[in-house]
């Protein structure tokens, strides 16, 4: 039988740095939230969380069209990590695997992210993360039973437990993916917000 996975959506943060949500930036008319969320639903998960905290009224309604959970993580200004292990214990138990997405990189695309699910199942048991930048991170399809017992303790995610378990992690690199919107600067010239 196929290995199962499920989705979860970072996007409680408050974007601090940009001054308004990160998640609502355009790209090509779309919202990065929408977008990532959209990408992450061509895998065909066995259930998808979006996880969300500030402004969670606002971001909900940003995927409202889509076929979707929406959770709210009671500890999301504690880090990164609260949020994912909020998302993760929120999913459907069928799935074995665990697709973390995040919201803020323009580049993220449908076809990387199955390529991620074609490598993972290949081997369950291990991970499938992305390359760029000369590090190994998200977007990445972990075993559900990596999260369960992983310490997320404060802004440590996905990323510190893939390091950790380097040589259980087949990676897919994606240079694109190495662009974030973290910052004014950051913004492409289509947002329209």
């Amino acid at each position: 039988m196929t290995p199962r996975h499920g989705v979860v959506v970072l996007a409680a943060g408050a974007s601090r740095r940009l001054g308004r949500p990160k998640q609502l930036v355009a790209i090509d008319g779309e919202a990065l939230l929408h977008r990532a969320t959209r990408a992450a639903l061509a895998t065909r998960p066995a259930d998808l969380v979006v996880v969300l905290g500030h402004q969670a009224t606002l971001l909900a309604a940003a995927v409202s069209d889509l076929d979707v959970r929406c959770i709210s993580a009671t500890s999301w200004q504690h880090g990164m990590g609260h949020s994912l292990r909020s998302g993760a214990d929120a999913l459907d138990p069928e799935c074995m695997g665990v697709l973390v997405v995040l919201c803020d990189q323009p580049a993220l695309d449908a076809a990387h992210l199955q390529q991620l699910v074609a490598c993972w199942r290949e081997a369950p048991c291990e991970a499938a993360a992305s390359g760029y930048a000369q590090t190994v991170g998200v977007p990445a399809l972990l075993p559900r039973d990596w999260l369960r017992s992983a310490d997320f303790a404060g802004d440590r995610g996905a990323r510190g437990l893939l390091q950790a378990r380097a040589t259980e992690t087949h990676v897919v690199t994606n240079e694109a993916l190495a662009r974030d919107i973290d910052a004014p600067g950051d913004l492409p010239a289509d947002d329209d917000a």
